[in-house]
């Protein structure tokens, strides 16, 4: 009985997260795909391996027991593509993010990091967990994301940069027309956010923060149709990075907020133990730019982070933790 990996790995992804579509999109493929993998794997192996029903999805008992032994395969086999392609393999960076800033980060630094960051791999880091679960997997060497406890312990960071945040609101809002806006000024405003509020840790803090209790969560569709979600309601504003570039979308305002400027933290993560050279080049390309572009300005009595900040990326190995 011959193995294929790929159904061995959606298998371990599924048992992980318990939940289907989640797995597949850790593995960036679609939900049918997935249970299609699974129910190959079911049939060649004569059991089943999940429990499915109205309350979600179990491992059975047969599960269960495959679930190590399956694990060892994938690290096998992850081991001997390793080993095949030694130490030429690109780094593997996640460039994925809420409202793209790592792809423009990674954009500003490519050159300095050199070649061995020149493959991408968008997809998997749409918020922290995502992040972390394409890291421990293998599925990617490095990726951005704003890091707030708890971390996976596996797990090493550095700051790289801190981006003052904008209000955005429709033309209509009442406080449309302001220069700048205290947080504290959108108390009678609902936040409209790009997903679940349990799932975007920025913005819920900043709602706690600032006493926004009106909050309200859109499909997300892409930043242009949240934006045009947002200048339809006179009521609605929502957060962007100051210098994201926006989409055209009629009837939309960006206001700075001052007193304090809320800042957003992009850190770069990577599994402990990874020794690809890569890393060195990119932590080092990461703290040359945040140097030149002043990345890291920080003012406590100006500036908002929900937590201190932590030491910058530049370190190798143990330092970098």
């Amino acid at each position: 009985m011959d193995l294929d990996v790929a159904q061995v790995r959606a298998f371990v992804r599924a048992a992980d997260e318990l939940h289907f579509g989640r797995a597949a999109g850790t593995l960036a493929i679609s939900q049918q795909a997935l249970s299609k993998r699974i129910a190959r794997l079911e049939s060649l192996l004569g059991v089943s391996l999940f429990q499915r029903g109205g309350g979600g999805v179990g491992l059975t008992e047969a599960g269960r027991r495959f679930l190590p032994p399956a694990r060892q395969t994938l690290a096998a086999a992850d081991a001997a593509v390793a080993a095949a392609v030694g130490g030429d393999r690109p780094l593997r960076v996640d460039v994925w993010g809420h409202l793209y800033a790592p792809l423009r980060t990674l954009a500003q630094v490519a050159d300095r990091a050199g070649d061995r960051a020149g493959e991408l791999v968008p997809g998997h880091g749409r918020d922290l967990p995502s992040v972390t679960d394409a890291l421990l997997h293998g599925d990617i060497d490095a990726a951005f994301g704003r890091v707030h406890p708890p971390l996976h312990a596996e797990l090493a960071h550095r700051l790289v940069r801190l981006e003052p945040v904008d209000a955005v609101l429709s033309a209509d809002h009442p406080l449309a027309a302001e220069p700048a806006l205290r947080p504290d000024q959108l108390r009678g405003s609902v936040l409209w956010a790009p997903g679940a509020l349990d799932r975007l840790d920025f913005l819920h803090q900043f709602a706690e923060r600032f006493g926004i209790r009106d909050r309200a969560a859109s499909l997300n569709l892409g930043l242009a149709h949240f934006l045009a979600e947002v200048a339809q309601d006179p009521h609605r504003f929502s957060l962007l990075p100051a210098d994201v570039p926006l989409p055209e979308v009629p009837g939309l305002r960006p206001v700075p907020l001052v007193d304090p400027t809320p800042l957003y933290a992009w850190s770069l993560l990577w599994r402990r133990g990874n020794e690809h050279p890569g890393l060195t080049g990119l932590t080092a390309a990461c703290a040359t730019e945040a140097g030149r572009s002043r990345w890291l300005e920080y003012d406590p009595a100006r500036d908002w982070l929900p937590e201190p900040p932590t030491p910058p990326a530049g370190r190798r190995d143990d330092e970098r933790g």
